[in-house]
Order: structure tokens, then C-alpha cells, then sequence
């Protein structure tokens, strides 16, 4: 399995045979499990001297799997001082937290790559999940509660809420869990399939890197 570019807490990242557990992780039954929300970061493992011998060379020859904590002072963030905000066409990850019949509510955690102290609020509106049948698009259809989402801010909308939208090929659920619990993988820009049961649910799927 490969490793996810973005977590959420209590998400499986991998074994704990593979990888050592770093900074935002914990290990539960020989896999290592995301802490908090974030990008996960791969550290190669530092080179030990060919004369040591410490016996637990093993377990620091592994690579090391981290969630760092995004940094802030006040509203700013550590990237030179200046506050990350959504701005229009800016790219941006975030997690599914309610639905209507015409919107996804959701919770913006990283934009352009620089992951959020605090979630910002978004919406996906109906007429905004497709480029094409954008008449035919049903919200429960295309996103559940938890799923992680890739959009495109379009808008600032009002006070509270950020506009997105995932009518592209390359926008849309990137990660999301079957009604088991499981994470699924995608099978089509339809439908995702959960490994365990087999069995399929609809989305609108992102097109994968």
C-alpha cells in the first residue's frame, strides 16, 4: 500500500516493520496509525558507521513516517510571518463534515500544500461537483461524511465559508471510508471499492497522481 500524501487521525500510514514511528504517529496492533491531521513526511533513515554496533541498528535503519504540526503565532504561520488564507484558484484538501441535498459542508485543512492551524469552512454546492449532467448530480451520490476531498477555491463566498469546486478530472474524494470503516481505493471516476467486502460505493472520484 502506498503512503498517503494527507492523514487524518487514527488513518493505518504502515507497518510498523517497515517504517518507525515519528512525531504526529502512534503504533497500534504492528501498524503505525496518524496522531493528528497532516501531510505525512518520509525521513530516510540516517546512515550508521560501519563499525557500530548497536543492537538496534535494525530499528534505526528504517525510515521514519511524521506528521508535522503546522506552526503559528497569533492568526500568522511560520512561513515568513504572513497568514495562509484560501485565496481564489488556490488548490486545496479538506475533510466532508455535513450534507444537504444541495451542498457538501466541509473543513479546509491544507491550502496549496501548507497545512492549517485551525480548518477553514467550505462549501461545494451542487452545480459545482461536475463540469458536465451538472442536473443530474446528486450531493449523496458524491461525497459522505469524513471523505477527504481535493477542490479548487472559487470563490470567497461570504463571511464564513470559502466556495470550492471539484469539477475537474483531478478534483474530487481522494480518500474515503466504507460504511465498514475501511479505506477504500477507487475503481472508477465513480465508485470506490472497499477491499475487505468488495462491496462498491459512489463517488466523485478524483483522478489519481
Amino acid at each position: 500500500m502506498s503512503l498517503p500524501s494527507l492523514a487524518i487521525p487514527g488513518q493505518p500510514l504502515g507497518s510498523a516493520s517497515k517504517y518507525s514511528p515519528g512525531a504526529g504517529t502512534h503504533v497500534q496492533s504492528s501498524q503505525i496509525h496518524a496522531s493528528i491531521s497532516g501531510l505525512v513526511v518520509e525521513t530516510a533513515a540516517p546512515k550508521s558507521s560501519k563499525g557500530s554496533a548497536n543492537t538496534s541498528s535494525a530499528i534505526s535503519s528504517l525510515p521514519t513516517l511524521s506528521i508535522p504540526r503546522a506552526q503559528s503565532s497569533g492568526n500568522s504561520t511560520s512561513n515568513g510571518g504572513i497568514s495562509v488564507l484560501p485565496e481564489v484558484d488556490s488548490v486545496v484538501l479538506a475533510r466532508v463534515t455535513r450534507l444537504t441535498p444541495r451542498q457538501a459542508t466541509v473543513a479546509i485543512l491544507v491550502v496549496d500544500n501548507t497545512v492549517l492551524p485551525q480548518p477553514f469552512q467550505g462549501l461545494i454546492r451542487v452545480q459545482d461537483v461536475r463540469a458536465t449532467e451538472k442536473d443530474r448530480v446528486k450531493i449523496a451520490e458524491s461525497f459522505r461524511v469524513g471523505d477527504i476531498v481535493r477542490g479548487v477555491v472559487i470563490s470567497l463566498g461570504d463571511q464564513s465559508s470559502y466556495y470550492l469546486s471539484t469539477a475537474s478530472n483531478e478534483l474530487g474524494v481522494v480518500m474515503a471510508e466504507s460504511e465498514q470503516g475501511n479505506v477504500m481505493y477507487p475503481v472508477s471516476w465513480k465508485e470506490f471499492r472497499d477491499p475487505s467486502s468488495g462491496l462498491v460505493e459512489t463517488r466523485k472520484v478524483a483522478k489519481p497522481f
